[in-house]
Formats: structure tokens, C-alpha cells, sequence
């Protein structure tokens, strides 16, 4: 709540009391954000302030952060909402009297009143927070039992499941898809008892323009949004001997992945990760860092065609599928900016299914390529139709770093223990920039690394380009290359990329190459990563973590790895070449907005 106090620190001082205890705060500030600083704990489950994103739900539609305030001179206590109730000169609040305590218990009884009994069988079993919240307050039976919510779940997308009976109206979903992301496409439906949040009229998510992003599961405190489930698809291929079964895990997954199991947010638990997926049984272990390498090198290739024979710019940087869906629904007058290049895990998906395939002998067809993905929109993405070749699906089941950290524990690993392992080879290979893939400006940053030295002839010497970094949601660099200066635009968020969007459809600003991320911060806080709660300190230190590893790495550029460079040689040719345009891009469609 810190971040919130910082907002009205210019503003005129207030004298209250909260609990007795005198304080002064400023003007605006709303009771909860007080009594953080007197140590007062208030539960809230409909309140959510993200200040890193500028994000703050107050809808005040759970009513279990309710405060007693102390009217002495009319004898008339009453109660109020915490979360959205501001000081005023002179304010008295209580925030443990026995009536705000049976007020925030009735909340949260009538709020179990009309939800499932599930949660043995529950997605977000233990880490739902009504039911955190009911074991805290020490609710053990529910004295309003009748009619509730029975709607049929929505199983129409690859990536998300909408479960309205869950669906407590805390409308945070809806802030986050509206405010943060502006894609628009949550919204309540109907009122009172039957309410709940999902696209307009109800239609499946499907048939919405949702982008699959993932940050409404990110936010949602029950079970009511959640990613597919695609753990015993992969646990099925592992036990099928027919089947030559290998995994990618992308760059955002070593660095989050320990949250799963306690760690200090930013473990770097690389090696772990490697032992737990060979103690699986994957046939082989692989990194999709291979396959950001190879994206650079395609990227880049294509920056530099583009900048010298005055082909279409800026070049937008198209790994992640997110935002790839959302240029296609919101902006497809400009569908001629995203670079062609599929993502890494779908370049990779390829490289197994041909190259991988033929080095050692394996029919595709038996092959099963698995993704570890910090992001729910892979999952969507491998189904696109234009992403597999002839009749291989390029990647065939994807499971978030969530869905990885259940496996490990359901397979009785004692991660914490195990000793670090190598990825295999050849496709394990990987330089520092494929690593900082997994942050935003790490896209861009690993291109300009390639595209600079191939445009000078001369070698980098300061690997790092600093003025590409950092968390802001919108930003904007100049980096010398050569010559020429390279104007670059950066935005993390899908709200960020409208802005950022719309201000080169409409001439406003001017750019020789673009990156997006749809997830604030980048694949760090993706959909699929462990459930950050609000704490965007988790976010920043994963970034650290990223840069970390880059810094560690003995080979920091992209077309510095030698097993690319061999894989040019003995199989694609020349990077943008025929071959590598066949097996390595695609094309984008313009997509009805609904």
C-alpha cells in the first residue's frame, strides 16, 4: 500500500484516529492505505492496488474490508467500506471491533452462500484467496444455504476456462482487461444474485477478441478465470512408449519458477529446473532460448533488409502471441509492421519436427514437443492454424510454469534438493540474449546486439544498451549504430501498446524498430507464472534475475552460438534465406473486433 500513500503525499495533512492511535496522513488518503500505517490489518478481496501498472480496483463490492467508524457526538457508530472510504479532519475508525468483525464475516458467508463446495477438486486449491479469507476469519459452517449461481463453464478457448459460478464480482478481471490491457472485453452481466463477469452477452470466450493474455487469471482471487489444463496431456505422452517426447522451457520460467516452492522471488533455479524435467522422463531437455536465438538472428536480418531497401517501418518485434492477436483485432490497418518471424517456441517446435527429426533419425509423428511457457497465450498460439507444417503441429502441448511447479510436486520431486543439470544439445545451446527474452526491452535489445555489429562489421564494446531497460510501461531510445540512429519504442502492457500504436497509425510519432510485450513488466509477469499478488517487488526482482543470468553467460550474442551457426550451415542456409523463411515466418490476418 506504500505506493498508493505516495500519490497523495502533496496533499494537506488530515488528523484521525485509527484505533485509538493518532495520525496524520494526507488529504485523499482512504482509510485502508491509514491503517497499514499503524500496523492494522484489514482483509480485503475486491481491492487491488497495482500502483507499478497504475491500477486500482474500488469497486467495493465485497464489503469484507468494512471499518467501524466512532460518531461520539450522535452516539451512531457506523459501518463503511475501507477501500474506498477517504480521511477527513477529525475521523475516528476502529478497524477490530466486534462489529466490523461479524460485518466482514457476513461478506464472506454470504459470498460462500453462493459458491461451489469444490475445492478438493478446485484449480486454484490453496492459493484461492475467499477461501485464504474463510480459513482466517474461522468460518466453519454457512448459515444461508438455498438457490445458487449454475451456469455451464466456458471450454471454447485453447487458453482460458471461464467458470461464472466462482465468479465472486470483484470485477478485478474487469478493471485489469479494460483499464490495463483496453482490450474491453470483460464486463458484469445481468444483477444482483446471478451477476457475474465475462464477454459481452455472455458470448463464449472464443468468439471474443481476447488476446488470451492471461493477466484476468493473473488477478482473479478465485477460480472463476483460469488457463487450460494440459498437465495429463503431457503426462499421458511421457507414458506412451511410441513416443519420443522432448521439452523447451523459455527464459521467464527459470526465474519464477522457485516461487512454487518458496524460494526467495528471483531464484535463478535453472539446473533444477533441467534435473526435475529428466527425472520426468522427457527424452530430452531443451531450451527455448535456442529458439529466441534463432529468432534474432531472423529478426535482425529482417531489421536490416528493411532499413536499407526502405521496406515498411519500424519493425515490431513478434514473439509474443498476445499482442500479436490484439494488433490483428484492434490495429489491422497496420498488420504490414510486425516483423514475420514465428516466436521461439514455435521456431523451435519446427526445428524439432525437421531438423532435430532427420539428425537422428525420428518420424515427426512421434515426436511431442512440450512448452513451458510463462504466458496462457502459447497455448492458443500452437493451435493457429498457419503455425504447423503439413499435418506437425510445430508445438503440441503447452503448460504454464504454474502447471510445471504442480507437475514437479504431484511427481514427489523435492526440488529444493536436487543438484543443477545441463540442457541437452543441440538445441540447449543458448547466448545471455536469448536469456533477457524474458523482460521487457530484452526483445529488442538482443536484436540491436546482432543487427549492430552485422551493420558496422565491428565488434560490440558495450554489450549492454542500458537506455533500453527498465520497467516504465511506455518508453522510448535512440541507440548509434553506425551512421545511423535507430529510433526505438518500447511498451509493456497492452494499454501501452495502444498508445504506442496509435501514435505511429496516426503519424504522431516515428520509429525504426518497436517492441511489445501484452504483460506488464514482459514474460516475467505473464499469465502463467506464479501468482504475484498484487506484489509487483517479485516482478522487479525476476527482471534482476534476467539480467543476472545474461551478465553470467560467456556467449552474450545471438549469432555468436555456435550450434545456430551450424544450423545454418549444415541445414537452413542463410538467415531470411528461402529455407529459413519457409520453416521460420508466417503471415498475421485481420481478425473481426468483438
Amino acid at each position: 500500500m506504500a505506493g498508493s500513500q505516495e500519490l497523495h503525499e502533496d496533499k494537506p495533512m488530515i488528523n484521525i484516529k485509527i484505533n485509538n492511535k493518532d495520525l496524520k496522513v494526507p488529504e485523499g488518503t482512504t482509510i485502508l492505505e491509514a491503517a497499514h500505517k499503524v500496523g492494522a490489518k484489514i482483509p480485503t478481496l475486491c481491492h487491488l492496488d497495482l500502483h507499478d501498472i497504475k491500477m486500482v480496483n474500488k469497486t467495493a463490492s465485497c464489503r469484507v474490508c468494512m471499518v467501524e467508524l466512532v460518531d461520539s457526538r450522535n452516539n451512531r457508530n457506523k459501518l463503511v467500506p475501507s477501500c474506498v472510504t477517504t480521511v477527513s479532519e477529525g475521523m475516528e475508525a476502529l478497524t477490530s471491533s466486534l462489529n466490523a468483525i461479524a460485518a466482514r464475516r457476513m461478506s464472506v458467508e454470504l459470498l460462500l452462500s453462493n459458491h461451489p463446495n469444490e475445492c478438493f477438486t478446485c484449480a486454484k486449491n490453496l492459493e484461492c484467496e475467499l477461501q485464504a479469507l474463510a480459513q482466517e476469519l474461522k468460518i466453519r459452517h454457512i448459515r444461508w444455504e438455498g438457490e445458487r449461481m449454475d451456469y455451464p463453464r466456458d471450454l471454447s478457448s485453447d487458453a482460458i476456462v471461464k467458470d461464472a459460478d466462482k465468479c465472486i464480482y470483484c470485477r478485478r478481471c474487469e478493471t485489469m482487461c479494460n483499464e490495463v490491457q483496453t482490450c474491453g472485453i470483460l464486463s458484469g452481466i445481468g444483477r444482483g444474485f446471478e451477476a457475474f463477469v465475462g464477454p459481452a452477452f455472455n458470448i463464449p470466450m472464443v468468439e471474443s477478441s481476447c488476446t488470451y493474455c492471461g493477466q484476468c487469471v493473473q488477478v482473479c482471487p478465485t477460480a472463476a478465470l483460469t488457463e487450460v489444463y494440459h498437465v495429463d496431456k503431457v503426462w499421458e505422452a511421457l507414458n506412451d512408449p511410441d513416443k519420443h517426447v522432448i521439452v523447451q522451457t523459455a527464459p521467464a520460467v527459470r526465474v519464477a519458477l522457485g516461487d512454487m516452492f518458496g524460494m526467495e522471488p528471483g531464484t535463478i533455479v535453472t539446473g533444477k529446473m533441467v534435473t526435475a524435467l529428466k527425472n520426468m522422463g522427457f527424452n530430452a531437455v531443451f531450451d527455448t532460448n535456442f529458439g529466441a536465438d534463432l529468432t534474432i538472428m531472423e529478426e535482425a536480418s529482417e531489421l536490416i533488409y528493411r532499413v536499407k531497401e526502405n521496406k515498411t517501418l519500424p519493425i515490431l518485434t513478434s514473439c509474443c502471441p498476445a499482442w500479436v492477436k490484439f494488433i490483428e483485432h484492434q490495429f489491422p490497418e497496420l498488420l504490414e509492421v510486425p516483423s514475420t518471424c514465428k516466436s521461439p517456441h514455435i521456431m523451435f517446435g519446427t526445428i524439432a519436427k525437421t531438423y532435430y527429426a532427420e539428425k537422428n533419425g525420428i518420424d515427426p509423428d512421434n515426436i511431442v514437443v512440450v512448452s513451458i511457457m510463462p504466458c496462457i497465450a502459447k497455448k492458443a498460439e500452437a493451435k493457429r492454424p498457419e503455425l504447423t507444417k503439413d499435418t506437425h503441429n510445430n508445438v503440441d502441448i503447452v503448460v504454464t510454469t504454474r502447471e510445471l511447479g504442480y507437475m514437479i510436486k504431484e511427481a514427489g520431486i523435492e526440488f529444493e534438493s536436487l543438484n543443477d543439470s545441463e540442457f541437452d544439445n543441440p538445441l540447449g545451446e543458448h547466448t545471455g540474449a536469448a536469456v533477457i527474452f524474458g523482460t521487457t526491452g530484452g526483445v529488442i535489445e538482443a536484436a540491436i546486439r546482432t543487427a549492430h555489429e552485422w551493420m558496422t562489421g565491428k565488434e560490440l564494446e558495450q554489450i549492454e544498451f542500458n537506455q533500453l531497460r527498465g520497467m516504465d510501461g511506455l518508453r522510448e531510445a535512440e541507440v548509434q549504430v553506425g551512421d545511423k540512429v535507430l529510433k526505438i519504442g518500447i511498451a509493456s502492457g497492452l494499454g501501452n501498446a495502444r498508445i504506442l500504436l496509435e501514435s505511429i497509425r496516426d503519424g504522431k510519432s516515428k520509429y525504426d524498430a518497436i517492441e511489445i510485450m501484452a504483460c506488464p513488466g514482459g514474460c516475467i509477469a505473464g499469465g502463467g507464472q506464479p501468482y504475484h499478488h498484487g506484489n509487483f517487488e517479485i516482478i522487479k526482482k525476476r527482471q534482476e534475475a534476467i539480467y543476472r543470468e545474461d551478465k553470467n553467460r560467456k556467449i552474450r550474442k545471438s549469432h555468436e552460438n555456435p550450434e545456430i551457426l551450424r544450423l545454418y550451415k549444415e541445414y537452413l542456409g542463410e538467415p531470411f534465406g528461402e529455407t529459413a523463411h519457409r520453416l521460420l515466418h508466417t503471415h498475421f490476418e485481420e481478425r473481426e473486433r468483438i
